[in-house]
């Protein structure tokens, strides 16, 4: 199961005379990974580089930030791939400290900056939520928000008109089973209607 991170967790580490200073946080999107790389660099404005890797899906990137080709955000990319990660961002501010590192330094460097706050992050699954939204008469809305609670079902919006309409969200995997519940219980008056975009991904929430 892919995993996220509860929060930011950050590392600092110096290596000849260079200072490294990382962060992995929860991200899910490209815009909100330059907003945080440009408020890095509004922070620390003697830095050489900023260096960062966001694994999100088609959102992804891998950003070296002025070093050497491949040297800094491919291999912090890595990683966060080799944990299992997903929806993270990794950052490196870089002072140079007037000692070149080479390309096998640099790697090294960015790496162990990433794999060093990875190691006190707190990691937390990913669950994956799915839509429903459905018409019922007045008198199976006391039924039905009865089963949404015993399914842990988030109800996100209700219209009452001739009749009850009902949005909801669960997880993906108890969706098939609530469905079958409602019909047997309802005995066929739960009408199912297109559903909004399923939601992606909800963090933070403790399977154990």
């Amino acid at each position: 199961m892919p995993l996220s991170l509860a929060g930011p967790v950050h590392s600092e580490l110096v290596i000849k005379k260079s200072r490294f200073i990382g962060c992995v946080q929860p991200m899910a999107d490209r815009a909100g990974a330059q907003k945080v790389v440009a408020d890095l660099w509004a922070q620390h404005p003697g830095a050489r580089h900023v260096c960062w890797s966001l694994l999100a899906g088609g959102q992804s990137a891998a950003v070296d930030d002025g070093e050497p080709s491949g040297t800094a955000g491919r291999p912090m990319l890595d990683v966060l791939r080799h944990q299992d990660l997903e929806g993270v961002l990794a950052t490196v501010v870089r002072y140079f400290g007037g000692v070149k590192l080479g390309a096998g330094g640099l790697v090294r460097a960015y790496t162990d900056t990433v794999a060093q706050a990875l190691l006190q992050a707190e990691k937390v699954p990913i669950v994956r939520l799915a839509t429903l939204r459905c018409r019922v008469p007045y008198a199976l809305e006391g039924l039905l928000r009865r089963e949404l609670e015993a399914a842990a079902a988030t109800l996100m919006a209700v219209a009452h008109g001739e009749a009850v309409e009902l949005c909801f969200s669960l997880r993906e995997e108890d969706a098939a089973a609530l469905r079958a519940r409602l019909a047997e219980s309802g005995q066929g008056r739960i009408e199912w209607l297109n559903a909004p975009e399923e939601i992606g991904s909800a963090r933070g929430e403790h399977l154990g």
